[in-house]
């Protein structure tokens, strides 16, 4: 009788030091998964030329790379009208559109989460822009005269079909700026994961509740 009782005091150690790992394990796959994807997304890596004179802005932007007519191009900039933090990203252009792009490490068939914050100080008549955002060479947003709004938050779904995967932004505004900022690509955790979590922190609730009975 003893013997038996002994037993079952190891099988029950056993399966909660398996319960445990399992939601430990779980816990850690859930936060790798939500590991950022972009760099400097939030554009606060290069200061400002001058703090206290927002005319005077940067026009080097870290990890991003720019394109399109230099004269477009020379629009886009490191501005101090952030949506979080000291600084955001200022879009304009008087010719056509020009772009900033980053090469992302993706997983294929896993599918991600982009977001980020758009701005806008056009109002009618001059009310002459446009905002397009692509994900591996698709494009999945077009934007055209984005009348004067505060900083509104976007996102998008998409599904990763190669080891790196281009996030590009198209823009051009005539008569004013739009305004980007904390730019962000997340995996999406799978739903078998979270229910895994659930699941074995459910069985550690159980067994917990049936150990202070007997005790």
């Amino acid at each position: 009788m003893k013997f038996k009782k002994k037993s079952s005091i190891i099988v029950f150690s056993v399966a909660t030091t398996l319960i445990s790992t399992a939601v430990i394990t779980n816990t850690s796959d859930a936060a790798a998964k939500a590991a950022e994807l972009v760099k400097n997304g939030n554009f606060e890596l290069d200061p400002l030329v001058d703090p206290n004179n927002p005319k005077v802005t940067n026009p080097n932007i870290t990890d991003w790379a720019k394109s399109g007519d230099p004269m477009d191009v020379s629009g886009i900039r490191i501005s101090n009208f952030p949506q979080s933090g000291n600084q955001g990203l200022s879009l304009s252009g008087f010719i056509g559109l020009s772009h900033i792009s980053q090469t992302l490490s993706t997983l294929p068939g896993q599918q991600y989460e982009l977001s980020y914050y758009l701005a806008s100080i056009d109002e009618a008549p001059d009310l002459d822009n446009q905002f397009q955002t692509f994900v591996g060479g698709n494009k999945i947003s077009d934007l055209e005269d984005i009348y004067f709004q505060p900083y509104t938050q976007y996102k998008f779904n998409f599904t990763a079909d190669s080891s790196s995967t281009e996030l590009k932004f198209g823009d051009w505004d005539r008569y004013g700026f739009l305004y980007l900022d904390n730019v962000s690509v997340k995996p999406v955790p799978e739903p078998s994961t979270i229910g895994g979590i659930a699941v074995t922190a459910g069985l550690l609730g159980i067994w917990l509740k049936k150990k202070k009975a007997i005790s």
